[in-house]
């Protein structure tokens, strides 16, 4: 293992808010080396299966951009079972912090493309998809769409792992392909849980490290959803 950040530090954390003009939620989350442009914009109108039931609806499409890697990647690929699993996952994960009652029959659609990608590029997704969610939705209000802004908490996601033993946060992607124990992890920024995935790629791990592992995910998560409040509150 050649990493020489301590196991419980993030990378440089940047979030670039109005990076484009055209959209009023517009982000460029950098986690090291790895950056998602978030991009959201709320639409007058629900899905077909939601009609007439007076709630609203957050959904979120996740894709890498063909030079975000080192080898080309396909575009059709935003509509292959990783891509789909991602921005399910992001839709989820803002789904939870959000009063779907409160939104009427709007919907919010949220796109994360990564520029580039050097590890975590769903859980800085999930971080740079609430920051434009809420700025999408101050506009809404602001202009009479919402009534009320209806994001009720933040959101925030950190990968978390095991390489060479050591519980480590963050994983660049060095440290995931080395990884034993590869784990993303979506809290609030009210510090409830949203979603767990974990998987052992060579190994069993034990509940102990599932704790240290959590408990490492959960002080990150703290740091990222500090870093939202300057790029929304100030």
């Amino acid at each position: 293992m050649t990493r020489e950040r301590p196991p419980d530090e993030l990378r440089p954390v940047r979030i670039h808010v109005g990076y484009t003009d055209m959209t009023p939620g517009s982000v460029l989350v950098e986690m090291g080396r790895t950056r998602v442009l978030c991009t959201a914009v709320v639409e007058q109108e629900v899905p077909r299966w939601m009609r007439d039931s007076g709630r609203g609806w957050v959904t979120a499409e996740y894709g890498m951009l063909p030079g975000s890697s080192p080898e080309r990647v396909r575009r059709d690929a935003y509509t292959k079972g990783r891509a789909q699993e991602i921005s399910r996952l992001i839709g989820r994960s803002l789904r939870a912090v959000c009063d779907l009652e409160a939104m009427g029959e709007v919907m919010v659609r949220v796109d994360c493309d990564v520029l580039q990608a050097d590890g975590g590029t769903r859980t800085a997704a999930v971080t740079g998809a609430w920051v434009a969610l809420w700025y999408a939705c101050v506009d809404a209000v602001e202009s009479g769409v919402l009534a009320r802004n209806p994001v009720l908490d933040q959101v925030a996601g950190i990968s978390v792992g095991v390489v060479d033993g050591v519980v480590l946060m963050d994983l660049d992607y060095e440290d995931d392909v080395a990884a034993q124990v590869d784990m993303n992890v979506v809290m609030s920024g009210s510090g409830g849980l949203i979603e767990i995935q974990g998987t052992a790629e060579t190994r069993p791990f034990s509940r102990a490290q599932l704790d240290e592992m959590l408990d490492l995910a959960a002080g990150g998560i703290v740091e990222l959803v500090d870093a939202q409040r300057r790029a929304t509150f100030g």
